[in-house]
């Protein structure tokens, strides 16, 4: 009588454990790819203005502060 709790837990462990083997189909991935995951258009325009800014330096590409792209303005 001893072991039947013991299996029980051992087969509650293995059930619990074998949820997470699971292979996920071609036709399955496009609703892992959801509009949750991508960024936002604002957050890439941000970006981007950030990245131009840096990579323009002195040039003032998009009229903010104009510097010398080093940091000693």
């Amino acid at each position: 009588m001893r072991n039947i709790p013991t299996l029980l837990l051992a087969f509650l462990l293995a059930a619990f454990l074998g949820q997470s083997c699971v292979s996920v189909k071609e036709y399955q991935k496009m609703y892992l790819n959801d509009e949750d995951m991508a960024l936002s258009p604002r957050s890439l325009e941000s970006y981007e203005t950030n990245f131009q800014s840096y990579r323009e330096g002195a040039a003032g590409a998009n009229g903010g502060k104009v510097g010398g792209g080093c940091g000693c303005n």
